[in-house]
Protein backbone atom coordinates (compact mmCIF):
# COMPACT_ATOMS: atom_id res chain seq x y z
CA UNK A 1 0.00 0.00 0.00
CA UNK A 2 3.14 2.66 1.03
CA UNK A 3 5.49 1.16 -0.77
CA UNK A 4 8.44 4.34 -0.34
CA UNK A 5 9.40 3.48 3.18
CA UNK A 6 7.29 0.28 3.81
CA UNK A 7 10.17 -1.43 5.49
CA UNK A 8 10.34 1.22 8.04
CA UNK A 9 9.62 0.61 11.53
CA UNK A 10 7.30 2.74 12.86
CA UNK A 11 8.66 4.46 15.87
CA UNK A 12 5.96 5.81 18.55
CA UNK A 13 8.56 6.98 21.09
CA UNK A 14 11.69 9.43 20.30
CA UNK A 15 15.11 8.46 20.86
CA UNK A 16 16.53 10.35 23.88
CA UNK A 17 19.68 10.88 25.89
CA UNK A 18 22.12 12.20 28.48
CA UNK A 19 25.48 11.10 30.55
CA UNK A 20 23.51 11.41 33.44
CA UNK A 21 20.16 11.56 34.61
CA UNK A 22 19.64 14.60 38.01
CA UNK A 23 17.05 14.43 40.08
CA UNK A 24 15.67 18.15 40.06
CA UNK A 25 12.63 18.31 42.03
CA UNK A 26 11.93 19.75 45.53
CA UNK A 27 14.09 16.75 48.05
CA UNK A 28 11.18 16.65 50.95
CA UNK A 29 10.05 13.39 51.30
CA UNK A 30 6.42 13.49 50.23
CA UNK A 31 3.83 10.88 50.53
CA UNK A 32 0.88 9.99 48.63
CA UNK A 33 -1.60 6.94 48.70
CA UNK A 34 -0.20 4.93 45.98
CA UNK A 35 3.71 4.15 46.00
CA UNK A 36 6.16 2.09 48.72
CA UNK A 37 8.33 3.46 50.66
CA UNK A 38 12.00 2.29 51.03
CA UNK A 39 14.76 1.75 53.16
CA UNK A 40 17.62 4.06 53.07
CA UNK A 41 20.65 2.55 52.32
CA UNK A 42 19.37 -0.70 51.11
CA UNK A 43 19.28 -1.85 47.48
CA UNK A 44 15.79 -0.92 45.98
CA UNK A 45 13.89 -3.78 44.60
CA UNK A 46 12.81 -2.91 40.85
CA UNK A 47 11.02 -4.84 38.42
CA UNK A 48 11.54 -4.77 34.55
CA UNK A 49 8.86 -5.92 32.36
CA UNK A 50 10.38 -6.48 28.80
CA UNK A 51 8.14 -8.07 25.86
CA UNK A 52 10.68 -11.37 25.83
CA UNK A 53 9.43 -14.55 25.79
CA UNK A 54 6.78 -13.73 22.72
CA UNK A 55 9.05 -15.70 19.98
CA UNK A 56 9.52 -12.52 17.88
CA UNK A 57 12.66 -11.47 17.12
CA UNK A 58 11.57 -8.10 17.18
CA UNK A 59 10.53 -8.04 20.52
CA UNK A 60 13.36 -10.32 21.80
CA UNK A 61 15.72 -7.46 20.52
CA UNK A 62 13.92 -4.81 22.25
CA UNK A 63 13.70 -6.72 25.37
CA UNK A 64 17.68 -7.01 25.63
CA UNK A 65 18.31 -3.17 24.67
CA UNK A 66 15.82 -2.63 27.34
CA UNK A 67 17.63 -4.51 30.05
CA UNK A 68 20.99 -3.29 28.85
CA UNK A 69 19.93 0.47 29.35
CA UNK A 70 18.45 -0.18 32.35
CA UNK A 71 21.66 -2.05 33.54
CA UNK A 72 23.57 0.96 31.96
CA UNK A 73 21.46 3.29 34.33
CA UNK A 74 22.42 1.40 37.20
CA UNK A 75 26.05 1.56 36.95
CA UNK A 76 26.31 4.68 36.45
CA UNK A 77 24.30 5.68 39.94
CA UNK A 78 26.34 6.61 42.59
CA UNK A 79 25.22 6.31 46.63
CA UNK A 80 21.97 4.05 45.50
CA UNK A 81 22.03 0.26 44.54
CA UNK A 82 19.30 -1.33 42.81
CA UNK A 83 18.07 -5.08 42.85
CA UNK A 84 16.81 -5.58 39.53
CA UNK A 85 14.69 -8.48 38.73
CA UNK A 86 13.52 -8.80 34.60
CA UNK A 87 10.41 -10.62 33.67
CA UNK A 88 9.33 -11.77 30.24
CA UNK A 89 5.96 -10.79 28.93
CA UNK A 90 5.79 -12.67 25.71
CA UNK A 91 3.78 -9.12 24.76
CA UNK A 92 0.39 -10.61 25.97
CA UNK A 93 -1.55 -8.60 28.57
CA UNK A 94 -2.65 -11.46 31.01
CA UNK A 95 1.23 -12.54 31.21
CA UNK A 96 2.18 -9.04 31.45
CA UNK A 97 -0.67 -9.06 34.34
CA UNK A 98 0.77 -12.09 36.25
CA UNK A 99 4.14 -11.09 36.05
CA UNK A 100 3.69 -8.07 37.66
CA UNK A 101 2.09 -9.99 40.73
CA UNK A 102 4.46 -12.05 40.73
CA UNK A 103 7.30 -9.42 40.66
CA UNK A 104 5.15 -7.70 43.56
CA UNK A 105 4.96 -11.18 45.56
CA UNK A 106 8.83 -10.90 45.03
CA UNK A 107 9.31 -7.48 46.93
CA UNK A 108 9.25 -5.61 43.92
CA UNK A 109 8.58 -2.13 45.03
CA UNK A 110 8.21 -0.22 41.85
CA UNK A 111 7.64 -1.45 38.00
CA UNK A 112 9.46 -0.42 35.24
CA UNK A 113 7.49 -1.31 31.72
CA UNK A 114 5.43 -2.96 29.98
CA UNK A 115 6.01 -1.84 26.60
CA UNK A 116 2.55 -1.71 24.61
CA UNK A 117 -0.69 -0.16 25.63
CA UNK A 118 -2.69 -3.40 26.24
CA UNK A 119 -0.20 -5.08 28.40
CA UNK A 120 1.04 -1.89 30.61
CA UNK A 121 -2.56 -1.28 31.15
CA UNK A 122 -2.91 -5.08 32.24
CA UNK A 123 0.19 -4.55 34.71
CA UNK A 124 -1.16 -1.72 36.54
CA UNK A 125 -4.70 -2.94 36.86
CA UNK A 126 -3.00 -6.27 38.65
CA UNK A 127 -1.19 -4.60 41.21
CA UNK A 128 -3.08 -1.31 41.44
CA UNK A 129 -4.47 -2.46 44.82
CA UNK A 130 -0.91 -3.84 46.32
CA UNK A 131 0.09 -0.01 46.42
CA UNK A 132 2.45 -0.11 43.61
CA UNK A 133 3.35 2.12 40.90
CA UNK A 134 4.15 1.40 37.32
CA UNK A 135 6.34 3.30 34.79
CA UNK A 136 5.11 2.00 31.77
CA UNK A 137 7.35 2.42 28.47
CA UNK A 138 4.27 3.12 26.37
CA UNK A 139 3.46 6.59 25.19
CA UNK A 140 -0.64 6.19 24.74
CA UNK A 141 -2.28 8.50 27.23
CA UNK A 142 -5.20 6.75 27.27
CA UNK A 143 -4.07 3.92 29.81
CA UNK A 144 -2.10 6.89 32.35
CA UNK A 145 -3.63 7.60 35.50
CA UNK A 146 -4.02 5.81 39.17
CA UNK A 147 -0.83 4.18 39.42
CA UNK A 148 0.01 3.86 35.61
CA UNK A 149 2.68 6.11 34.10
CA UNK A 150 3.54 6.57 30.68
CA UNK A 151 7.72 7.45 30.16
CA UNK A 152 6.92 7.76 25.95
CA UNK A 153 7.15 10.58 24.96
CA UNK A 154 3.12 11.50 23.53
CA UNK A 155 1.67 13.63 20.53
CA UNK A 156 0.39 15.58 23.05
CA UNK A 157 4.18 16.39 24.07
CA UNK A 158 4.98 17.25 20.40
CA UNK A 159 1.83 18.97 19.15
CA UNK A 160 2.37 21.29 21.93
CA UNK A 161 5.80 22.40 21.10
CA UNK A 162 5.53 22.47 18.03
CA UNK A 163 1.93 24.42 17.71
CA UNK A 164 4.18 27.07 20.12
CA UNK A 165 6.73 27.36 17.83
CA UNK A 166 4.64 28.15 14.66
CA UNK A 167 2.76 30.43 16.74
CA UNK A 168 5.40 32.46 17.64
CA UNK A 169 6.66 32.39 14.25
CA UNK A 170 3.81 33.57 12.35
CA UNK A 171 2.90 30.76 11.26
CA UNK A 172 0.10 29.46 13.79
CA UNK A 173 -2.81 29.55 11.90
CA UNK A 174 -2.65 25.81 10.96
CA UNK A 175 -4.47 23.20 9.36
CA UNK A 176 -4.43 19.37 10.25
CA UNK A 177 -4.01 16.74 8.25
CA UNK A 178 -4.79 13.10 8.91
CA UNK A 179 -5.34 9.44 8.12
CA UNK A 180 -8.40 8.01 8.92
CA UNK A 181 -7.21 5.60 11.65
CA UNK A 182 -6.89 5.49 15.47
CA UNK A 183 -3.39 6.17 15.89
CA UNK A 184 -4.09 9.40 13.14
CA UNK A 185 -6.62 10.54 14.56
CA UNK A 186 -5.55 10.68 18.06
CA UNK A 187 -2.74 12.38 16.80
CA UNK A 188 -5.26 15.08 14.74
CA UNK A 189 -7.28 15.26 18.34
CA UNK A 190 -3.94 16.14 20.07
CA UNK A 191 -2.72 19.10 17.52
CA UNK A 192 -6.68 20.25 17.71
CA UNK A 193 -6.14 20.77 21.28
CA UNK A 194 -2.78 22.10 21.76
CA UNK A 195 -4.09 24.51 19.41
CA UNK A 196 -7.12 25.18 21.28
CA UNK A 197 -4.75 26.22 24.61
CA UNK A 198 -2.02 28.05 22.42
CA UNK A 199 -3.89 30.69 21.11
CA UNK A 200 -2.91 29.42 17.50
CA UNK A 201 -5.80 29.42 14.94
CA UNK A 202 -7.10 26.20 13.79
CA UNK A 203 -7.82 27.03 10.06
CA UNK A 204 -9.44 23.60 8.84
CA UNK A 205 -9.25 19.58 9.52
CA UNK A 206 -9.16 17.35 6.43
CA UNK A 207 -8.64 13.48 6.65
CA UNK A 208 -7.99 10.41 4.00
CA UNK A 209 -8.72 7.10 3.94
CA UNK A 210 -5.09 5.31 4.41
CA UNK A 211 -4.02 3.53 1.06
CA UNK A 212 -3.12 4.85 -2.16
CA UNK A 213 -6.25 5.73 -3.94
CA UNK A 214 -7.32 7.20 -0.54
CA UNK A 215 -4.53 9.75 -0.33
CA UNK A 216 -4.69 10.28 -4.01
CA UNK A 217 -8.82 11.14 -4.30
CA UNK A 218 -8.81 13.33 -1.33
CA UNK A 219 -5.49 15.32 -2.52
CA UNK A 220 -7.66 18.04 -4.47
CA UNK A 221 -10.07 18.72 -1.99
CA UNK A 222 -7.20 18.84 0.87
CA UNK A 223 -5.24 21.22 -1.16
CA UNK A 224 -8.07 23.51 -2.18
CA UNK A 225 -8.99 23.49 1.61
CA UNK A 226 -5.47 24.13 2.92
CA UNK A 227 -5.40 27.83 -0.30
CA UNK A 228 -8.72 28.91 0.56
CA UNK A 229 -8.95 28.64 4.35
CA UNK A 230 -5.45 31.02 4.50
CA UNK A 231 -3.15 28.10 6.78
CA UNK A 232 -0.01 29.49 7.61
CA UNK A 233 1.06 25.67 8.51
CA UNK A 234 -0.34 22.15 7.48
CA UNK A 235 -0.05 19.82 10.08
CA UNK A 236 0.98 16.32 8.98
CA UNK A 237 0.03 13.41 11.59
CA UNK A 238 1.34 10.42 8.97
CA UNK A 239 4.76 9.63 9.58
CA UNK A 240 7.38 7.71 6.95
CA UNK A 241 6.59 4.26 6.79
CA UNK A 242 3.01 5.46 5.89
CA UNK A 243 1.24 8.37 4.37
CA UNK A 244 3.16 11.14 4.80
CA UNK A 245 5.72 10.51 1.19
CA UNK A 246 2.46 10.68 -0.50
CA UNK A 247 1.54 13.44 1.11
CA UNK A 248 4.86 15.24 0.22
CA UNK A 249 4.78 14.73 -3.25
CA UNK A 250 0.99 15.04 -3.96
CA UNK A 251 0.52 18.31 -2.13
CA UNK A 252 3.33 20.98 -3.82
CA UNK A 253 1.62 19.09 -7.08
CA UNK A 254 -1.46 20.61 -6.33
CA UNK A 255 -0.65 23.78 -5.56
CA UNK A 256 0.56 23.81 -1.98
CA UNK A 257 3.99 24.92 -1.66
CA UNK A 258 6.24 24.35 1.32
CA UNK A 259 8.04 27.60 0.22
CA UNK A 260 5.05 29.59 1.47
CA UNK A 261 3.01 27.13 3.87
CA UNK A 262 4.84 25.68 6.47
CA UNK A 263 4.96 21.56 6.36
CA UNK A 264 4.94 19.99 10.11
CA UNK A 265 5.13 16.40 11.03
CA UNK A 266 3.67 15.13 14.48
CA UNK A 267 5.81 11.61 13.70
CA UNK A 268 9.54 11.75 13.32
CA UNK A 269 10.95 13.15 9.92
CA UNK A 270 14.41 11.50 10.06
CA UNK A 271 13.60 8.21 10.55
CA UNK A 272 14.65 5.78 8.26
CA UNK A 273 18.15 8.66 6.96
CA UNK A 274 16.69 8.28 3.30
CA UNK A 275 13.41 10.43 4.57
CA UNK A 276 15.17 13.65 4.89
CA UNK A 277 15.94 13.42 1.08
CA UNK A 278 12.12 13.57 -0.17
CA UNK A 279 11.90 17.06 -2.07
CA UNK A 280 8.63 17.71 -0.25
CA UNK A 281 9.82 17.78 3.17
CA UNK A 282 12.46 20.15 2.43
CA UNK A 283 12.22 23.26 4.89
CA UNK A 284 9.50 21.10 7.19
CA UNK A 285 9.83 21.05 10.81
CA UNK A 286 9.29 18.64 13.81
CA UNK A 287 10.18 17.65 17.37
CA UNK A 288 13.33 15.62 18.12
CA UNK A 289 14.93 15.41 21.42
CA UNK A 290 17.82 17.04 22.11
CA UNK A 291 20.20 15.45 19.35
CA UNK A 292 24.12 16.61 21.69
CA UNK A 293 22.16 14.42 24.42
CA UNK A 294 21.24 11.10 21.91
CA UNK A 295 24.57 11.16 21.22
CA UNK A 296 26.09 11.01 24.33
CA UNK A 297 23.54 8.11 25.44
CA UNK A 298 24.62 6.49 22.12
CA UNK A 299 28.27 6.42 22.35
CA UNK A 300 28.63 5.37 25.96
CA UNK A 301 25.50 2.46 25.28
CA UNK A 302 28.01 1.04 22.26
CA UNK A 303 30.88 1.22 23.98
CA UNK A 304 29.57 -0.74 26.78
CA UNK A 305 27.21 -3.43 24.25
CA UNK A 306 29.11 -3.14 21.16
CA UNK A 307 25.79 -2.30 19.35
CA UNK A 308 23.80 1.17 18.97
CA UNK A 309 20.37 1.05 21.14
CA UNK A 310 17.06 0.16 20.34
CA UNK A 311 14.98 4.00 19.99
CA UNK A 312 12.89 3.82 23.08
CA UNK A 313 15.77 2.41 24.90
CA UNK A 314 16.06 5.31 26.79
CA UNK A 315 13.52 5.02 28.69
CA UNK A 316 14.46 2.66 30.45
CA UNK A 317 17.92 3.97 31.57
CA UNK A 318 15.34 7.32 32.70
CA UNK A 319 13.30 4.73 34.76
CA UNK A 320 16.00 3.24 36.85
CA UNK A 321 18.03 6.87 36.89
CA UNK A 322 14.66 8.54 38.31
CA UNK A 323 13.90 5.76 40.86
CA UNK A 324 18.20 6.03 42.16
CA UNK A 325 17.21 9.76 42.61
CA UNK A 326 14.16 9.82 44.04
CA UNK A 327 15.98 7.07 46.64
CA UNK A 328 18.83 9.26 47.15
CA UNK A 329 17.03 12.07 47.97
CA UNK A 330 15.04 10.27 50.68
CA UNK A 331 11.56 10.60 48.70
CA UNK A 332 9.40 7.30 48.63
CA UNK A 333 8.38 6.06 45.43
CA UNK A 334 4.90 7.96 45.74
CA UNK A 335 3.10 9.45 43.56
CA UNK A 336 3.84 12.70 45.21
CA UNK A 337 7.74 12.47 44.49
CA UNK A 338 7.63 11.12 41.19
CA UNK A 339 5.30 14.20 40.20
CA UNK A 340 7.45 17.10 41.59
CA UNK A 341 6.76 19.58 39.16
CA UNK A 342 10.72 21.05 38.45
CA UNK A 343 10.96 16.99 36.75
CA UNK A 344 13.99 15.04 36.22
CA UNK A 345 16.82 15.55 33.58
CA UNK A 346 17.89 12.45 31.98
CA UNK A 347 18.89 10.60 28.77
CA UNK A 348 16.06 12.00 27.42
CA UNK A 349 16.28 15.39 28.54
CA UNK A 350 14.26 17.08 30.42
CA UNK A 351 11.15 15.16 31.57
CA UNK A 352 8.30 15.17 34.72
CA UNK A 353 5.37 13.05 35.21
CA UNK A 354 2.40 14.54 36.00
CA UNK A 355 -0.70 13.45 37.83
CA UNK A 356 -3.05 12.13 35.84
CA UNK A 357 0.00 9.89 34.43
CA UNK A 358 1.26 11.68 31.62
CA UNK A 359 4.58 13.22 30.94
CA UNK A 360 6.14 16.20 29.16
CA UNK A 361 9.11 15.98 27.93
CA UNK A 362 11.57 19.02 26.31
CA UNK A 363 11.77 18.48 22.58
CA UNK A 364 13.96 20.88 20.23
CA UNK A 365 11.98 22.26 16.79
CA UNK A 366 13.93 20.52 13.63
CA UNK A 367 14.21 21.16 9.96
CA UNK A 368 15.48 19.70 7.04
CA UNK A 369 17.40 22.23 5.33
CA UNK A 370 19.05 20.43 1.87
CA UNK A 371 18.59 16.85 3.33
CA UNK A 372 19.97 17.74 6.55
CA UNK A 373 18.70 17.98 9.58
CA UNK A 374 19.33 21.12 11.62
CA UNK A 375 17.91 22.19 15.23
CA UNK A 376 15.99 25.65 14.84
CA UNK A 377 15.04 25.76 18.15
CA UNK A 378 16.97 23.94 20.88
CA UNK A 379 15.38 21.76 23.53
CA UNK A 380 15.07 23.68 26.58
CA UNK A 381 16.49 22.45 29.75
CA UNK A 382 14.13 23.43 31.91
CA UNK A 383 10.62 23.77 32.75
CA UNK A 384 10.85 27.56 33.06
CA UNK A 385 12.47 28.49 30.11
CA UNK A 386 10.99 28.71 26.28
CA UNK A 387 9.39 25.83 25.03
CA UNK A 388 7.36 25.47 27.78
Amino acid sequence: MFAVFQGARKTAVAVFSIASLIFLSACNPQTSSVGQNIKPGKPIPVALLVPGGSGSATDALLATSLENAARLAMSELSDVKIDLKVYNTAGDPNQAARMAVEAVQGGAKIILGPVFAKNANAAGLAVASRNVNVLSFSNNTTIAGGNVFVLGNTFENTAKRLVRYAKSQGKGRIMVVHGNDGSETAGRDAIQKAIASSGATLAGVSGFELSQNGIVNAIPAISGQVKSSGAQSVFLTSGTSGALPFLAGLLPENGVDPATTQFIGLQRWDIPANAVSLPGLQNGWFAIPDPALSAQFRSRYEARYGAPPHPIAGLAYDGIAAIGALAKSGNALSTNALTGAQGFAGVNGIFRLRGDGTNERGLAVAQIQNGQVLVIDPAPRSFSGAGF
